[in-house]
C-alpha cells in the first residue's frame, strides 16, 4: 500500500511505502546557507515525525547546494544535527535551485 500525505497537484510532501518514508525536497528560510540549512532540517524533523519516523532512522540524504563554496558552512549545521553514529548514506552536489535566493535543498529517505 502507498500512503501519500499532504498531497497537492504537483507532489506529496510525504510518501510512505513498505516501511520506507520518502520526503519531498526541503528548503529553508534565512539569508545564509547555515540559517537555511537549520530551517530546512527543522522542516525535515517535522515531516519525519508526521510520518512516524525520526532523524535517527534516515537511510539516505541528497543535498543540493546552489554553490559548493557553502559546503563547509552547510556541513557544520548538518554535523550538529545528525545523531552520533546514525549518519545516513549521503550525496551532495551543486545545482541551480528553484529560486535564486535558495542556497540548499535536502531530500530524505527514512525507515518508518
Amino acid at each position: 500500500m502507498i500512503e501519500r500525505i499532504e498531497t497537492g497537484t504537483r507532489m506529496s510532501k510525504i510518501v510512505k511505502h513498505n516501511g520506507t518514508v520518502y520526503l519531498c525536497g526541503q528548503v529553508g528560510d534565512g539569508a545564509t546557507v547555515g540559517e537555511q540549512t537549520r530551517d530546512c532540517l527543522a522542516r525535515v524533523d517535522a515531516l519525519l515525525e508526521q510520518a512516524g519516523s525520526s532523524r535517527d532512522r534516515i537511510l539516505q540524504a541528497i543535498i543540493w547546494l546552489a554553490d559548493m563554496a557553502d559546503f563547509a558552512d552547510m556541513n557544520a549545521v548538518w554535523d550538529a544535527w545528525v545523531p552520533e553514529g546514525q549518519a545516513p548514506a549521503r550525496a551532495c552536489g551543486e545545482a541551480r535551485l528553484a529560486r535564486p535566493d535558495l542556497k540548499v535543498e535536502i531530500i530524505v529517505t527514512a525507515a518508518c
